[in-house]
């Protein structure tokens, strides 16, 4: 770097940025150590050589004053206007075929055209911020390398201009009508989003016009600040209501292009509002190098098409959970009432189960075309669960796609707090009682109907449900080790987990869409039906059509998934625990009582496996999607485990058991 900075070798400014940067990155990008002992070579290089830092200074000054900046600060790390479809192709086109840069105009393209490895994000956002802040102090912009005292910093003008557009942007996007739907105060004239503009445009022009007027140095950029916090404010209340008012995927990737304007205008106007009290830029120098790490990250990973798709995973996942998470509490009992509530509907459940298995084998005996049969398979699935639900009985798959996202909310809640964490605690250990009760009451009603079946087929007909081959096949088909029932056991709980998120959508749709109020305008129905019927039907679609859905739905995906193992020749099919169950009890039956030792301790063993497969699956994709949605982490992870560890081993009942009529026993300290 020596001979770089003090030889005249290199022909542009552009040039002399990117061989400083090429010979300050790592082989690895993960090596901050290099990196950052080469950004401290470069700060010494810089102290000892002023003619080395004016040179540096220049090349930057130069850049930043005849180079278009609108696309550096007004769209990189934002989210674009598209949609998800046409950003998904341009961003999978423009790898296969890279864009057309002008680095000769566009400040955008020359960060990226300097920062021109993917993995350099990697590295820059690693070194310590206090050392690139060090090496600005290095670059000495104090020093007056002409005689324009009076003008603006390199690099202030274009950052005015760019916070006077994406000020007019954030307007727009808060006058937008779904918002106004969800908060018509927003139309008002005194609404943030109006007054935040008003307040820029003032604030732009005076730092324009009266940059050394000493007089005219306010703290005008203090009022802004507060008017972006009431504009973001303003987001996440109408976030708030649409929890109860429903929202849109459109919706909620607006209010998330809202906050990313919101940040990206607080961070440009507190640059500015530094630079302007403080003329060395010093104090400014935090805000700048949080700025050029997001810019530097977002300009490695503008085309990453992984990065846009998690974005809106976690967006998708937004809209979903906060009802998913509503209709999870309904699977946590608290108390004796509740538990005993709650065994009666898994009982109920296990009974129905294994009269749709038995309807599920005679419609294997027709043989119908394999399309023909997938078909018959979901109706008489999905018909199943729909009737489970509607008699008010619960199959116990359901409960962890339920009740992961009430566990992600108690999670948020309990970052750093003792309390909270007794409280995530004491719901962990609710909703494993509430699991086992509903795993018990499936399963012990599942095997005694489906041998009772068995019997009465015996009695009034002389034979078995099934025949003894059907046995042998079912017995073999549970086996947890040549079977493949474990890997099967997986798929289906990657549908529970999707009939999760199929609930929390047509719940959502049904509010966002005012479907309860829709149906009772309809004058046929009401004709038909009268007003009084009609109000009842329209509120049981309004609550229930999430459940309904998700429970019709997850029975089309138990027969998509079977089918398209068949129709590919694919090694793919389904186990769910209920079911194997009522099988486990029908080849049994099959067998007068006696079948093969070794093949039913196998099958038992299998059908535990596929209940533990069932409920992990489902319940770990559906803890990470929401706590991906609700941005959490979690860092009490040995905390946690030492509580459960100890609230196990000094009341272990209430894992299994509800407390008596008393109020359950206070939780112990975590220390």
């Amino acid at each position: 770097m020596e001979a770089l900075l003090l030889t005249s070798g290199v022909e542009s400014s552009a040039s002399l940025l990117r061989e400083l940067v090429r010979r300050i990155r790592p082989k690895n990008p993960d090596d901050i150590a290099y990196a950052s002992a080469r950004i401290e070579a470069l700060a010494a290089l810089l102290t000892a050589y002023p003619a080395s830092r004016a040179r540096v200074r220049a090349a930057l000054n130069e850049l930043f004053a005849t180079r278009r900046a609108g696309s550096l600060y007004m769209q990189l790390g934002i989210l674009p206007s598209t949609g998800f479809f046409t950003e998904t192709w341009r961003r999978v086109s423009h790898t296969l075929l890279p864009e057309v840069r002008e680095p000769d105009e566009l400040l955008g393209d020359l960060l990226q055209d300097i920062f021109d490895h993917k993995t350099d994000e990697r590295w820059v956002g690693g070194v310590d911020s206090a050392l690139w802040m060090r090496l600005l102090e290095c670059l000495r912009f104090d020093e007056n390398d002409t005689a324009e005292n009076d003008a603006l910093p390199a690099g202030l003008p274009t950052i005015l201009h760019s916070l006077w557009l994406l000020s007019y942007q954030m307007t727009a996007l808060g006058f937008d009508p779904e918002l106004l739907r969800l908060d018509a105060n927003l139309a008002r004239t005194d609404s943030p989003f109006l007054a935040q503009n008003l307040e820029t445009r003032v604030f732009v022009e005076c730092c324009q016009e009266r940059w050394n007027d000493v007089a005219a140095v306010t703290d005008d950029e203090k009022q802004i600040l507060v008017l972006f916090d009431q504009c973001l404010d303003a987001v996440e209340r109408i976030h708030r209501r649409s929890v109860h008012a429903g929202t849109s995927l459109q919706l909620t990737y607006k209010l998330q292009r809202l906050r990313d304007h919101i940040s990206r205008a607080e961070q440009l106007a507190t640059i500015a509002g530094e630079l302007r009290r403080e003329k060395s830029g010093r104090t400014a120098y935090p805000s700048i190098i949080a700025l050029f790490k997001n810019l530097v990250f977002a300009s490695c990973r503008q085309n990453d098409l992984g990065t846009f798709w998690r974005q809106n995973l976690e967006i998708t996942s937004r809209r979903v959970t906060e009802y998913a998470g509503k209709a999870g509490e309904h699977y946590i009992t608290e108390t004796r009432r509740e538990y005993v509530g709650m065994a009666r509907a898994a009982l109920g459940a296990g009974g129905l189960i294994a009269l749709i298995a038995l309807c599920k084998i005679f419609l294997h005996r027709f043989e119908l075309a394999p399309l023909n049969e997938i078909f018959a398979y979901a109706l008489n699935y999905g018909l199943g669960f729909v009737l489970v639900y509607v008699m008010g009985f619960t199959i116990a798959t359901k409960q962890p796609a339920m009740t992961a996202n009430a566990l992600a909310v108690s999670i948020g809640e309990a970052r750093g707090k003792a309390r909270d964490l007794e409280n995530l605690i004491t719901l962990i250990t609710r909703i494993t009682r509430s699991q086992l009760v509903a795993i018990l009451g499936n399963v012990s009603m599942a095997i005694p109907i489906a041998i009772s079946v068995s019997v009465a087929f015996f009695l009034l007909g002389e034979h078995p449900a099934i025949t003894i081959a059907e046995a042998d096949a079912l017995l073999a088909a549970h086996h947890p080790f040549n079977s493949g029932a474990l890997l099967f056991a997986g798929v289906a709980g990657v549908c529970l987990f999707l009939s999760g998120l199929v609930a929390g959508y047509f719940d959502n749709l049904a509010t966002y869409n005012r479907v309860p109020q829709r149906i009772q305008q309809l004058g046929w129905a009401r004709r038909r039906f009268g007003a009084r019927r009609l109000e009842r039907l329209a509120n049981y679609v309004g609550d229930h059509m999430g459940a309904l859905a998700g429970n019709f739905l997850f029975g089309v995906m138990l027969a998509a998934a079977w089918g398209i193992g068949i129709l590919l020749s694919l090694p793919l099919d389904i186990r769910h625990v209920a079911f194997s169950s009522a099988y486990l009890g029908y080849a049994v039956a099959a067998h007068d009582f006696s079948p093969p030792l070794a093949d039913f301790v196998w099958a038992a063993v299998g059908v535990a496996g596929i209940g533990i497969v069932n409920l992990s699956v489902s319940f770990i994709l559906a803890l990470f999607v929401a706590l991906r949605a609700r941005g959490v982490t979690f860092s009490q992870g040995r905390q946690l485990m030492y509580g459960l560890a100890r609230r196990f081993f000094t009341h272990p009942g209430e894992f299994f058991l509800p407390p008596g009529k008393s109020a359950e026993t206070p939780p112990e300290k975590v220390e």
